[in-house]
């Protein structure tokens, strides 16, 4: 399983295992976890990369509308996977 590393400006690095990707409507999301195996921290994540960036740009997908959209096609893909959006207050 691939393992990428997250370095947000001004932040401590954070690695996460990617456990798919998929491509809808033209954007490309990975869904990525803390955790190789069983239960875990996951999120989705929208590739805002543009084709000459060098490295990839990701962002966090929180608008509840896309999140439930893609978070169906990723379950859907990964029968034993379930995914739930959590409040951000």
């Amino acid at each position: 399983m691939e393992k990428i590393v997250f370095q947000p400006e001004g932040e401590e690095a954070a690695a996460f295992y990617v456990l798919e990707q998929t491509t809808i409507a033209g954007k490309t999301y990975i869904l990525v976890a803390d955790t190789e195996d069983g239960d875990g921290e996951a999120m989705i994540l929208r590739d805002m990369s543009a084709p000459e960036d060098e490295e990839g740009i990701y962002a966090t997908v929180t608008e509840e509308t896309e999140f439930s959209a893609v978070a169906e096609v990723f379950s859907k893909i990964l029968e034993d996977v379930e995914l739930i959006e959590e409040d951000s207050e």
